[in-house]
């Protein structure tokens, strides 16, 4: 059975859209993303609270400006969504599947990465999509399953490259496409671009926001 190829469509910072089929699957549009990254989804999954991942006002004008859209989450995000839109906003966590628009959803991950040991530490969850593109959120999650695309969570306040490039190495993706990188200036890319590309052992790219490939 031939399966239409799914398109990629990098927003800044963490937020992606996934389409297929003219259904569109859009994750972490956050304070940092685009205005309207996600209008016109028809799901939405968020991976924690952080107000780079997570924007209230813009899933509400979402959730409104499309009835039939939903969302899935985690429990911190969800609380603050679901009496609003009832029936609409899902709370899963780590080995829970779901379908979202038309998509195979796995969620992996409990805790987001230490930032530092004074600060407690949040829950964040993982979606492995379609059974081959991985978002982690913040958290350097290695979901049981093989990952075709990683994408991969280049720069934070919480990591460091040689645990960005292990990351890489110990997920094992055909590819890696970098998010989280809004705080990344132009000059220090090709030093990551360099470093991950030379020893995490897959293919390394990065997008534009806007730009868009296949998978």
């Amino acid at each position: 059975m031939n399966v239409s190829p799914l398109t990629l469509t990098k927003k800044i910072h963490s937020c992606v859209r996934l389409e297929r089929n003219g259904q569109t699957l859009v994750i972490d549009p956050g304070g940092f993303a685009e205005d309207d990254a996600a209008v016109g989804a028809d799901a939405i999954l968020v991976t924690h609270e952080h107000p780079d991942h997570f924007n209230e006002a813009r899933l509400r004008a979402a959730l409104e400006a499309n009835p039939a859209a939903r969302v899935w989450t985690l429990r911190s995000v969800a609380e603050q969504l679901s009496a609003a839109f009832p029936g609409r906003v899902t709370t899963v966590g780590h080995g829970d599947t779901f379908t979202a628009a038309g998509l195979e959803v796995q969620v992996h991950g409990e805790l987001h990465a230490v930032i530092h040991p004074d600060i407690p530490r949040i829950t964040n969850i993982g979606f492995l999509v379609d059974g081959s593109v991985f978002h982690p959120g913040d958290a350097l999650t290695v979901p049981d399953h093989p990952v075709d695309t990683l994408m991969l969570p280049v720069m934070a306040p919480w990591s460091k490259i040689s645990e960005v490039i292990d990351y890489v190495r110990e997920v094992k993706p055909r590819r890696a496409i970098d998010i989280h990188d809004a705080l990344l200036t132009d000059l220090a890319r090709p030093v990551y671009d360099l470093q991950i590309g030379a020893l995490g052992g897959a293919d390394h790219g990065r997008l534009a926001p806007g730009d868009a490939t296949l998978l």
